[in-house]
Order: C-alpha cells, then sequence, then structure tokens
C-alpha cells in the first residue's frame, strides 16, 4: 500500500467507518456461514464493532456536522443522519441476538444474517447521501435487500406473494423518484441538495417532481394509500425483519422524502400543509383498518400506518411554522416507534415461535385467540407484549405517551386553529386505537390459556434477553424522556435548517 492509498484511509471520516465495517461485513457473515456454520456470530461481531465508530461520530459532531465526498458522492453526517443510524444500530443489533434461536437451522440461514446487517449499513448511508442522485442509489439498495428478507420464505406461496408484491410497489415507487430527479436535474443542473435548495430559480416542473417524491418514497413510508404491501410483508416475513421493518426501514424512507423535499423549498405551497394532510389520513385509516384484524402482526402492520401519521403531523407543523419543536417530537417518536414496535413484533414472534415454530410448524399465523392466557405460561413475553401496546397507544408513564404529548404541545404552541383542530383528531386516534391494543392485554392476562398455549413449546432465554431489555427501555424512556434529547433536538435543528427555518 503506498503513501496516496494510505492518506486517503486517513481522510476517511469517522462516521463512514460505520457503512464500510457493516457492509464489507456482510460477505464475510456469508462465507462464515456457509464455511463453518457461524455466520450468525460474526454479525453479530460486525454490529458490535460498528457502535464503536458511531459513539466516536456521535461525540464529532457536537463540533458541527461532518461532510466526505468521494467524486460526485456527497456524504454528510448531522443530526438526521444520527437519530437514523442509532435507530437502524440499535434494533438491528437487538435482531441479530434475537434471531439465533428464531433462525437456528433454518435453510439459507447465513443469507439471513448477511442481508440483515448489510440493509443496517445501507440505511446508515442512505441518511448521510447529500446528493439526490446517491439518495435514490441508497434508496433502492435498501429496497433490494428488505425484498429479499421478506421473501426469505420464498417456499410458502404466501411469502412469495408478499414478496413480490412489496418488490413491485417499491419498484414503482423508485421509478418516480428516478423520474423526479431527472426534472431537479433539467431545471437546476445539478443534484447537490444544498445547490438546488440555493438556486432563486422556481419552475412548475419543480412542483411536478416534489409530487414524484412524494409518491415514489411515499410508498417505502406506508404513506395511504400508497401502503397495500405492508401488511402482507410484515405479517410473511421472519418476526425479526418484521421488527425492521416496522421500526426502522419505514422511518428510513422518511428520512429520504425529508431529504429529497428540503432542496425543494421557496413555493408558495408548503411541503408542511400536505405532510400535515397525509398524516391524517395515515392516523384515521391505520387505526380503523387495523380494528378489523384478527392475525396479531397484520394488526401490528397496520398500526405502523398511524405511527406514521404522528410522525408525519409533527414533521409537517415543524415545517409550517419554521419550529423545531414539533420537529423534535416527531423524531421522539420515531425513536419510540421503532423501539416499542419492535418489541411488540418480537414478542409476537417469540410467542409465533413457541406455539407453532418450534413443532415444525412454520404457515400457521399468530392469531389473537393465541394469545388467550399466554402471560401463565410466558409470563416475561406477555408483561413485554402488554408494554409495547400499551405504549403505542400512549399510555403514560411508558414512551410513547411522551413523544405524543411532545407532538400535541408542539401544536398547541403554533396557536393555529387548523393545526389545533388536527392535534385533537390526532389524540382522539390515539384513544381509538386501545380498541385493538387492550383487547391484546386482556387476551394475555384475563382469559383461560388456549390449547396452543397449553401445548406451547418453552421461549429460549436468547430471544427472552432482548426482549426484557426492549420492555425495560419502554419503562425507562417514559419516566426519563430527556434520555434521548441528545438525538431528537440536533435531528429537529437539522430539519428545520434544512427548510430554511
Amino acid at each position: 500500500m503506498n503513501n496516496d492509498q494510505l492518506a486517503m484511509i486517513n481522510e476517511v471520516p469517522t462516521f463512514a467507518w460505520l457503512m464500510v465495517l457493516l457492509l464489507a461485513g456482510s460477505p464475510v457473515v456469508y462465507f462464515a456461514g456457509r464455511l463453518k456454520g457461524i455466520g450468525r456470530w460474526v454479525a453479530l461481531i460486525a454490529i458490535g464493532l460498528a457502535w464503536v465508530p458511531f459513539v466516536l461520530a456521535l461525540n464529532e459532531l457536537q463540533a458541527g456536522v461532518i461532510t466526505y465526498s468521494i467524486g460526485t458522492v456527497m456524504l454528510r453526517f448531522d443530526g438526521l443522519s444520527a437519530l437514523l443510524a442509532a435507530v437502524a444500530l440499535g434494533l438491528g443489533t437487538v435482531v441479530v441476538i434475537y434471531s439465533g434461536p428464531y433462525m437456528a437451522g433454518e435453510t439459507n440461514e447465513e443469507k439471513y444474517y448477511a442481508m440483515l446487517i448489510a440493509i443496517v449499513g445501507i440505511m446508515i448511508g442512505l441518511g448521510c447521501a447529500h446528493d439526490l442522485f446517491n439518495l435514490w442509489v441508497w434508496f433502492e439498495a435498501m429496497a433490494v435487500s428488505s425484498y429479499l428478507l421478506v421473501a426469505f420464505y420464498r417456499d410458502q406461496p404466501a411469502s412469495l406473494e408478499a414478496g413480490v408484491k412489496y418488490l413491485v410497489q417499491s419498484a414503482v415507487g423508485s421509478v418516480l423518484v428516478l423520474l423526479g430527479i431527472a426534472l431537479v436535474l433539467a431545471v437546476r443542473s445539478t443534484l447537490d441538495l444544498d445547490q438546488i435548495s440555493l438556486s432563486a430559480q422556481d419552475s412548475p416542473l419543480l412542483l411536478v417532481a416534489g409530487a414524484l417524491f412524494v409518491i415514489g418514497f411515499g410508498v417505502k413510508v406506508a404513506m395511504a394509500p400508497m401502503h397495500t404491501w405492508l401488511p402482507d410483508a410484515h405479517s410473511q416475513a421472519p418476526s425479526g425483519i418484521s421488527a425492521m421493518l416496522s421500526g426502522v426501514v419505514i422511518e428510513a424512507g422518511l428520512v429520504a422524502l425529508l431529504r429529497a423535499l428540503s432542496a425543494l423549498v421557496g413555493f408558495n405551497l408548503s411541503w408542511g400543509e400536505l405532510l400535515m394532510g397525509f398524516g391524517a389520513l395515515n392516523m384515521l385509516m391505520g387505526n380503523l383498518l387495523a380494528l378489523r384484524q384478527t392475525q396479531v402482526k397484520r394488526l401490528l402492520a397496520f398500526s405502523s400506518l398511524s405511527h406514521v401519521g404522528y410522525m408525519l403531523l409533527g414533521l409537517g407543523l415543524a415545517i409550517y411554522v419554521g419550529q423545531s419543536a414539533g420537529a423534535e417530537g416527531s423524531f421522539f417518536h420515531l425513536l419510540n416507534h421503532g423501539l416499542m414496535k419492535g418489541l411488540a413484533f418480537l414478542a409476537a414472534g417469540a410467542l409465533l415461535y413457541a406455539l407453532y415454530i418450534a413443532k415444525g410448524d412454520h404457515t400457521s399465523p399468530l392469531m389473537m385467540s393465541d394469545l388467550n392466557g399466554a402471560s401463565k405460561r410466558y409470563p416475561i413475553v406477555a408483561l413485554a407484549l402488554s408494554l409495547a401496546v400499551l405504549g403505542l397507544g400512549g399510555l403514560p408513564p411508558l414512551a410513547g405517551f411522551m413523544s405524543k404529548w411532545q407532538i400535541f404541545v408542539a401544536g398547541f404552541q403554533t396557536q393555529n386553529t387548523v393545526i389545533d383542530a388536527l392535534v385533537i383528531f390526532a389524540a382522539l386516534n390515539s384513544v381509538l386505537s386501545l380498541a385493538y391494543y387492550a383487547p391484546i392485554v386482556n387476551a394475555v392476562y384475563r382469559k383461560e390459556p388456549s390449547d396452543v398455549v397449553v401445548r406451547g413449546q418453552p421461549v429460549p432465554m436468547g430471544m427472552l434477553l432482548p426482549i426484557a431489555a426492549l420492555g425495560v427501555a419502554v419503562i425507562v424512556i417514559g419516566v426519563w424522556p430527556s434520555l434521548l434529547q441528545g438525538l431528537t433536538a440536533p435531528a429537529g435543528q437539522a430539519l428545520i435548517k434544512a427548510f430554511g427555518g
């Protein structure tokens, strides 16, 4: 290695090593799994090592935004990048640990772990992209890798159908985003986000590009009515991947949408108004669709629509009035949703494993009736599932209440009648969500054990530990919400700055 190559390595910023470790580690995990059967352990080492550059980059961020370019590839590590990296890395670590017993003995297990750490690295890269084309490249890579995980059980017709539906809709969304990028390039002659936003030239084509971005990225964000892939993908994927899809992949799509729209400022139309409108629609549709579900994982999937609505509401009002409080509340809810929905899917997956998968049944879904009396046989899992759904429903003093409350307070502080009405609407939807969350708690605690619970297998300790850890976190963050302010405040400030606030 010559001196120029050594100098180039030394110039690579700390945050870039996050992506390097995970993306370079992915093929290593695959070959270690194929040759030695230790893919899971190598994956755990790779994602554990990634925490080192993340912590170092977080400390460096206090001195200011970190930028890096390789040719035309623009990378920037700011508050929003750090937020997404924290969610992806945190939930990814928990899922790798959880997946040990859940995926043990599965065909192509090494591919599962290789793609799992790859998608974590890809989402971190997406959060750092600072030009439209490379934002699209990361976005497309996330779509492809997540498709492979959604359709992991490809020998099952339902899983394959869910994967194909996800692939087709993601591909359509990606094409629309690419068309939007082409329009921006035609008008601005650049794809750098800063240079696009600084240009004074406005054009109706940029509004068309913005609409294409909203629809294209909106597919991945599960913005209604572009959400139809979501229930099948979440319910048919392995439970660890369901947690990743709902807890961080949707949020990564939201970050990509915000990055793209932040460059298209200066129109009479406020992107904030549009986001608030979609937020209200998502809340209502998510709750109404979840109410009628009898499969646990489909219910949790539809409820994600509602929680995306809260995020969109907070972000929309922040962009509309130019204050960071709404954005900070929204990003706080993004973190909490990743935590609580990840816990809900992992707890539901543990019951699915104990009641069906451990006995060789890989096709039966976990039904609401299967939860009856689960607390008598699986007390830790039942408690964790209850904490997750009650937190999602917004009951104090759990984490979900604190982030929703922060969004509501930010909305009322605007002293805008329309926003006040939207906040009240959001609060009523939070109450409505208890109509499908409360029956879960009632089933696991108040009813007699179902036949499948009586005949169920024990839940392995390797699955119980990450579930218990997330359950404790839901309580701790609810009691001590300022614990995450170091992530949410810089992210909110970065968003407002990006939109010209």
